[in-house]
């Protein structure tokens, strides 16, 4: 059930790189599960984020023959953040679902998504309980997803997941970049948003391989600091750097009075000692972070009122 005149009730983004074998497939399955369950009109978005095997050609051919389906092609591989944040742009759809091409998510759980967005959550991320990967992507999986828990507050199990479902507002209020799609979970949870996760038929991968190796870690876990940044200190970032420099500052301070004891009243040389220079360098960083914390105090303060229509939830309104 399609409906091009008014926007579509479901948008579904589907990123990708180098899946020509699978485009058509998981369409297909989206159309069955949409048009015998869900019963709702849609759109399907592709982003072809810079496929080299022809991808972009059997999307092409679908977008011709299928008015439900739309397609972007980026120039060349920026990652999936970027894919997803375009998309998102594009979208029309009241509820955002998002999702991958390799097959390995299944369009079967559609229904079960919006069922949990009807009971009132706005984002529901999926859960890949029985995982069909190698170990050499599930340890360090679970390890990540532990980490970030703890870290971030957010008790999910599984960050990594793609297969996403949520209201429009939520996508478009994010700003993703890097690997930040790992953590729109704790972006939203964070701006107020209610979160829930569900478990997921996970298949094995049937075509091509894996497009990430095991560095996407290491830029998942820079990207966690990031996020921490952004969620608890974008709109206080002189907390952020105040703080710092005020612990840094007390470290300094506290070299210097220690130094000045010695010399004014032991009357210890301490010209010569590394431990002054150290002091001295402790006190002009903490100053560098006080003032870089008021510099973005400032900052933020031209560009809060830009902000407003993503901290309101919602308006009561006269009958």
């Amino acid at each position: 059930m399609t409906n091009e005149a008014a926007n579509p009730d479901i948008t579904i983004i589907v990123p990708l790189f180098n899946e020509r074998e699978t485009v058509v497939t998981l369409f297909e399955k989206i159309q069955e599960v949409i048009d015998s369950q869900v019963r709702k009109s849609y759109e399907v978005i592709f982003i072809d984020d810079g496929s080299t095997d022809g991808s972009w050609d059997v999307i092409n051919n679908l977008v011709k023959s299928v008015p439900a389906v739309q397609a972007i092609r980026l120039r060349t591989n920026f990652g999936k953040a970027e894919a997803l944040a375009l998309g998102s742009r594009k979208a029309r759809g009241r509820i955002f679902i998002t999702m991958d091409a390799d097959l390995q998510d299944d369009p079967v759980e559609i229904p079960r998504f919006i069922e949990q967005l009807d009971q009132g959550f706005d984002l529901v991320t999926g859960w890949k309980k029985d995982r069909r990967d190698p170990i050499s992507k599930t340890l360090p999986s679970k390890i990540f997803n532990s980490v970030t828990a703890a870290v971030c507050g957010l008790k999910l199990r599984d960050f990594n997941c793609g297969y996403k479902a949520g209201r429009r507002e939520v996508f478009q209020s994010m700003n993703l970049y890097g690997e930040l799609h790992r953590y729109i979970p704790v972006i939203a949870h964070n701006a107020g948003y209610r979160v829930g996760e569900i478990p997921i038929i996970h298949q094995p991968r049937r075509f091509g391989k894996s497009k990430y190796g095991s560095e996407r870690y290491l830029r998942g876990f820079l990207d966690l600091l990031t996020v921490i940044t952004i969620t608890r200190y974008g709109r206080r970032p002189g907390h952020l750097f105040g703080g710092i420099g005020i612990i840094i500052g007390a470290l300094g301070g506290g070299i210097l009075v220690y130094l000045a004891y010695l010399r004014l009243v032991l009357g210890e040389l301490i010209g010569d000692r590394p431990l002054l220079l150290f002091g001295a360098m402790l006190t002009l960083v903490s100053i560098q972070f006080l003032l870089f914390g008021m510099l973005s105090e400032l900052i933020l303060n031209r560009t809060r009122p830009t902000e407003e229509d993503n901290l309101v939830a919602e308006e009561a309104k006269h009958d």
